[in-house]
């Protein structure tokens, strides 16, 4: 028997945000494993970001999407977070389904981390089970929120207060890692005792590389086959990430001391890595890479490209760039697309990052492992990279893709399921 999913995101195709993948690429498989799902989302005329149409064409034909009302930001911006301004639009759509007995179950993914509440709202009204997934840790105190009165501090004095309320009668608690829900857990005991908990990463497909390949696109930010080595960064930098890109960049400045032959082919290519996803004067990585003396090394584009883009990007270079973070929960989703891409992976991961295992079981590429107290050396990251120019050894075709397969968005849609039945089970 087919049962229905309301998957609930405040960004979705086209958004090129991280955040509208999770939705996308379990909708895509879901129906495998006994569910339909049914996206509720915001409507995209009221996205702040850049959107990618191209990304449309990765979405699973046939997908009922329901794009809510959602409050505009222009004239006057007073509200910028997707989840408060289409909340009420979420809520009605859901509400008008599950008045209907249109769907069997509802499962909200954060951020946006408000949207999280309208879960338990349908469930009170209609009784329909509902589940929260954390893609990122609801509150994490950073030194922004300790300032009274700031914006900072009020969302996250907001969180606090809304956290709780949200997951109070969840069915379901799912994550990208255990870490991810460690903190909510901690501070809602009560939670693990009623809900289903389950993990699974983002994952990634090989038919959105596939769609890609059939573009036939060249990449805009190089040209291969320049005789330069080209390695590219894709992604956001978190905040406890900065200190590994700092080392990272000791590195290349020990390249440059060492062994300027590499220095001089080597090119480091940070993309979306800016203040903001649209600011294309938002450097981060350049001032620090100056400060550094590697420079003529690196370049960033700071605004956001498409994910299509992206992934076309990660196929024509010569490795792609993996930097992790000091947290140990951290798993970059940005792994699933590096191993895919058929080119070599350089990454820095915290030593309980599950993708350690994942790129060392796969053959996938070089990692070196960090802690908060300990980050690697700038001399092991040169000979590193050294070796990684100078003596490849990567094969695509030696990559243990059956390994991979466990990491892939189908085994992380198959957990979902195997959790969206069990929390079912449980309610009946």
């Amino acid at each position: 028997m087919t049962r229905r999913v309301a998957l609930v995101s405040g960004h979705f195709p086209p958004s090129n945000l991280v955040g509208a993948q999770r939705a996308r690429l379990w909708s895509r498989y879901l129906p495998e494993f006994g569910w339909e799902p049914i996206v509720v989302t915001g409507d995209p005329r009221q996205y702040e970001e850049r959107p990618d149409p191209d990304l449309e064409r990765l979405v699973a034909p046939g997908l009922r999407v329901i794009h809510a009302a959602t409050m505009p930001t222009p004239p006057v911006r007073i509200v910028g977070d997707i989840g408060l301004r289409a909340f009420w639009g979420c809520y009605r759509a859901l509400a008008a389904l599950a008045a209907k007995r249109e769907i069997d179950f509802v499962l909200v993914t954060i951020p946006s981390n408000f949207l999280a509440a309208v879960g338990r709202l349908i469930h009170r009204r209609y009784g329909v089970p509902y589940g929260i997934d954390y893609q990122d840790p609801w509150l994490n105190r950073t030194p922004a929120a300790d300032r009274l009165f700031s914006r900072a501090w009020g969302t996250h004095c907001l969180g606090a207060w809304l956290e709780p309320w949200a997951v109070r009668e969840a069915a379901l608690i799912t994550g990208m890692a255990p870490g991810y829900v460690a903190g909510m857990l901690e501070r809602n005991p009560t939670v693990a005792e009623k809900a289903v908990l389950a993990y699974m990463p983002m994952g990634s497909a090989p038919e959105d590389f596939a769609a890609v390949q059939d573009l036939n696109r060249a990449p805009f930010l190089f040209t291969p086959g320049d005789g330069r080595f080209h390695m590219i960064y894709a992604g956001a930098l978190l905040p406890a990430g900065f200190v590994v890109l700092d080392a990272f960049l000791a590195g290349l400045g020990r390249v440059r001391e060492t062994a300027p032959d590499v220095a001089a082919r080597l090119r480091v290519h940070f993309v979306g890595t800016g203040t903001s996803p649209d600011d294309p004067h938002g450097h981060q990585v350049l001032p620090r890479a100056r400060r550094a003396g590697v420079e003529e090394m690196v370049s960033e584009h700071p605004h956001r490209i498409g994910y299509v883009d992206t992934l076309n990007h990660l196929m024509h270079c010569d490795g792609v760039l993996v930097l992790g973070s000091t947290e140990p929960h951290y798993t970059p989703s940005k792994v699933f697309q590096a191993m895919l891409s058929r080119r070599p992976v350089f990454a820095m991961l915290h030593e309980k990052s599950t993708a350690v295992d994942m790129i060392r079981q796969a053959r996938a590429g070089w990692v070196s492992t960090l802690t908060a107290e300990a980050l690697p050396d700038p001399a092991s990251l040169a000979e590193a990279l050294r070796s990684f120019i100078e003596r490849p050894v990567f094969d695509a075709d030696a990559v243990d893709r059956s390994g991979f397969e466990a990491y892939s968005a189908r085994e992380s849609t198959r957990a979902l399921a195997a959790a969206l039945d069990l929390a079912c089970a449980r309610q009946s």
